[in-house]
């Protein structure tokens, strides 16, 4: 009979499981690190991918996120009462005038610009401008220097010639003190006051009066 073999020395059958047991761990950390590295690998290319996305869509659109908002926009309509164009205004010649007053020989000069609400009114005006012109040195003539430098004598000679210089193109314009004065003399009189009837204004294309220069000597 053949001999049996040897038995292995005591120690070495546990040395060479240390060994082997030893590269198993060996490779199965270098697998997770291998498959860690590829991983984070994706994951950056990803995140920088968006990244470079994210830009493109800021250069392009100039402002990101706020830019859809701004192209949703619309610009606001104006009503037809709200806005109807630049004034109207018809200069007048300046105006010389000796004054009314008593005690000392005093003289104006004034220079005005009529306002319309028509610029096609303004062509027609020409040709009434000599009894627009009589109309304000009337007025004028009759107001003294003491009425002519108070800023309420200046308003109310506004509101005259307004009145007058729409008078002098034919449009039948009310006077505004005359319902007042009618109203202070029936009271006078002992007469029970009537209730007033709603005032309508008459239309009068002069809007406003505009003083260019106002001297007083």
């Amino acid at each position: 009979m053949s001999a049996a073999p040897a038995a292995p020395a005591e120690g070495e059958a546990p040395k060479k499981g240390s060994k082997k047991l030893i590269i198993i761990i060996a490779a199965v950390v270098l697998l997770l690190v291998v498959g860690g590295g590829g991983a984070f690998f994706m994951m950056k290319k990803k995140a920088d991918a968006e990244a470079a996305a994210a830009a493109e869509g800021e250069d392009g659109d100039g402002g990101g996120e706020h830019a859809a908002p701004a192209k949703e926009a619309k610009k606001p309509e104006h009503g037809k009462e709200e806005h109807k164009g630049p004034p109207t205004f018809v200069p007048l010649e300046p105006f010389v005038v000796n004054l009314a007053d008593r005690e000392t020989e005093r003289f104006a000069q004034v220079g005005i610009n009529l306002q319309l609400d028509d610029a096609h009114l303004a062509e027609e005006m020409k040709a009434y401008m000599p009894a627009i012109r009589n109309a304000v040195l009337l007025i004028l003539s009759h107001k003294t220097s003491e009425e002519l430098l108070s800023v309420e004598g200046k308003q109310k000679l506004a509101e005259e010639i307004k009145r007058e210089a729409a008078r002098a193109m034919g449009y039948e314009i009310e006077d505004p003190e005359d319902e007042d004065e009618a109203a202070k003399a029936a009271e006078a009189s002992g007469k029970k006051k009537k209730k007033k009837k709603k005032k309508v204004e008459s239309y009068n294309p002069i809007v406003q009066v505009h003083y260019a220069n106002f001297i007083i000597q």
